[in-house]
């Protein structure tokens, strides 16, 4: 017997499809007519959810993270785009029959966002507490002013 594809929404959040031969036939006829469910079902990543917020000086990131191994993220950032990739290992304890309840998310997860500023790249810092990543993003000065010698040669 072949391995039933999970919907983005099981990836997601882990949950089990209950058989509803209804929907299925609706979703037949949708497919048959050649429309496009809004689900792309070959994404096989959850979005990481994020809480993103700024300071006078610094935009902050906070995205809850646990059960992550630091060496399992990945945090790019340039002037105005941030992204974060990474993957949560499921600990096979019981087989999938015995569970009643499934809502945790395993696999892998990313989210790019696009900042409302240009941020200092080189003054950025992560740090991860209790299972929460923050971000801390230092916007660039575009006030800031420095005298520029001449130098003669």
């Amino acid at each position: 017997m072949a391995k039933e594809k999970k919907s983005f929404f099981e990836r997601l959040t882990g949950s089990v499809k209950v058989d509803n031969p209804q929907l299925e036939a609706m979703e037949q006829r949708e497919l048959a007519k050649g429309e496009t469910s809004w689900v792309d079902e070959e994404d096989k990543e959850g979005e990481l959810t994020v809480d993103v917020y700024q300071t006078n000086d610094m935009i902050v990131i906070k995205a809850m993270i646990a059960g992550v191994r630091p060496e399992d993220l990945d945090i790019s950032i340039t002037r105005d785009l941030v992204t974060i990739k990474g993957k949560r290992e499921e600990e096979k304890i019981s087989r999938d029959d015995d569970y009643f309840m499934r809502e945790l998310y395993w696999g892998s997860f990313s989210r790019t966002i696009t900042l409302p500023e240009e941020i200092d790249v080189d003054d950025a810092e992560a740090v991860e507490k209790h299972g929460l990543l923050i971000l801390k993003l230092p916007k660039l000065d575009k006030k800031r002013q420095s005298k520029l010698k001449v130098k003669t040669i």
